[in-house]
């Protein structure tokens, strides 16, 4: 399989923590919102690929450690939101989502 993040899928993503990983997951998500809004589908659609890239890996990565049930729901509205007819009336807000562990990485860092 021919991956966009090729270091990441080389086992680097493995070594993040959930929130970092999470963090960079929402970057994507943020891109692909922001695209939608200027009605630049195919830049949005490429971001939502990368988010979903990104996601597949932290589902390989926490298989073991988390319940993987809220990544492929996630994963599933991401989907619905920006490719399909927004059947969970997800907006926005779903950013609030990522922010929290953007905002819980970040933290960590300067520690």
């Amino acid at each position: 399989m021919s991956y966009m993040h090729k270091d990441s899928a080389n086992g680097k993503w493995k070594t993040l923590s959930l929130a970092e990983q999470m963090a960079n997951i929402g970057s994507e998500v943020y891109r692909a919102i922001k695209f939608k809004k200027k009605n630049n589908f195919e830049y949005s659609k490429n971001a939502l690929y990368r988010a979903l890239e990104l996601l597949d890996l932290t589902i390989e990565a926490q298989y073991k450690k988390h319940s993987i049930k809220e990544f492929t729901r996630l994963r599933e509205v991401l989907c619905d939101y920006l490719l399909g007819d927004n059947e969970y009336n997800t907006d926005e807000s779903i950013m609030k989502y990522f922010d929290s562990f953007a905002y819980i990485s970040a933290i960590r860092k300067e520690k």
